[in-house]
């Protein structure tokens, strides 16, 4: 059963948090904030560990780490927007009761995807500090943060899903004006315009300019500036190296049901029963653009033309490539990998 966690218990929490730091600060004044949804009631005595355990290290001036686990896991699944991510999470709420885990919603102010240094350091003590939650999921719109540039030894497991860039392009543009089938009675941002996609295109609107395609490579390239200038040929190579380096597994909305299958394989610990449920629970089509028109092939080609287009592809043949080649050796896997084992021998000392 899912509850909002009580203010009063984020307050002193924070408050903990500044003093650690030194500072004294308003819980108003922080540009970030969680939403959290605990499948049980715990709040209270997680704020109370977590208190305990920053006085314990004030008066030490020693950070405590402890050997890692299972049971100390954190996974950040920072979503990339229309991508099929609201289906994928609804999965995971679905599953964190009887897995035994929290998932946590990461909301940061005015939709904002990049953190302050200061709320990076916030975010990153947070997580990392927070053992009375863990095992946990946290989930948000927001561009990755490697924990490891602020000397954290154990660092949480990223994942994310991408999607073809025009039609998650497409996808958005149609949702700002007709909203989905999770929601269908809030109005959209674009409620009214019924132009298509085509027509927007054909007039040069601002909202269909293809720049605005630029959110995939930043979302992996993350919070330095570079990323997410529009057309920068490094951020795009960072966001191949982060792909490469910092995530558990990066899958594909086309292919969404074997990303949840090698999930469900490589980390049971999290996501047991998670395939079996999302294709027969009814979880793979929970969130649906209401109108959606495809694209002219004239329409096609002009914005398959434009440089942001082709950089944001190619990230996302790049993570496609990476995805098929660890689904071959898990789903499609050969006599050799199925068998596959290792041990453990000539141990010295005896």
């Amino acid at each position: 059963m899912d509850c909002d966690v009580d203010i009063d218990c984020y307050n002193s929490l924070f408050e903990v948090e500044n003093k650690f730091f030194g500072r004294k600060l308003p819980i108003t004044t922080y540009a970030l904030y969680f939403r959290a949804n605990f499948c049980d009631s715990q709040t209270n005595d997680a704020v109370v560990q977590i208190q305990n355990e920053l006085k314990d290290n004030v008066k030490s001036d020693v950070r405590i780490y402890k050997p890692t686990n299972y049971e100390e896991v954190v996974i950040i699944y920072n979503r990339v927007p229309k991508t099929a991510s609201t289906s994928f999470v609804g999965l995971v709420y679905d599953l964190c009761k009887q897995n035994k885990y929290h998932v946590l919603h990461i909301n940061v102010t005015n939709n904002m995807h990049t953190l302050t240094l200061f709320n990076q350091i916030q975010f990153v003590n947070n997580i990392s500090r927070w053992n009375a939650i863990k095992p946990a999921f946290y989930h948000g719109h927001t561009a990755f943060l490697n924990f490891e540039k602020f000397g954290v030894k154990q660092t949480p497991l990223y994942i994310n899903i991408l999607r073809k860039p025009l039609d998650r392009f497409i996808s958005y543009y149609y949702f700002l004006r007709y909203g989905d089938n999770f929601r269908p009675h809030l109005i959209r941002k674009k409620h009214g315009d019924t132009k298509t996609f085509d027509e927007c295109v054909n007039i040069g609107q601002p909202d269909c300019d293809p720049n605005n395609m630029w959110l995939q490579i930043p979302f992996l390239c993350g919070h330095d500036p570079a990323c997410w200038e529009v057309g920068n040929k490094w951020a795009l190579e960072e966001a191949k190296r982060n792909l490469q380096r910092h995530y558990l597994l990066v899958g594909v909305t086309e292919e969404l049901a074997e990303f949840v299958q090698i999930l469900q394989i490589v980390f049971p610990r999290f996501f047991k029963g998670a395939y079996e449920s999302f294709l027969y629970n009814n979880k793979s089509h929970l969130r649906q653009t209401t109108q959606k028109i495809d694209p002219l092939p004239e329409t096609v080609e002009k914005i398959q033309k434009t440089v942001v287009w082709k950089m944001e592809n190619e990230l996302y043949n790049f993570a496609l490539t990476h995805f098929h080649a660890v689904k071959k050796r898990l789903i499609s896997a050969s006599l050799q990998d199925s068998n596959q084992r290792f041990m453990y021998e000539k141990i010295r000392p005896k």
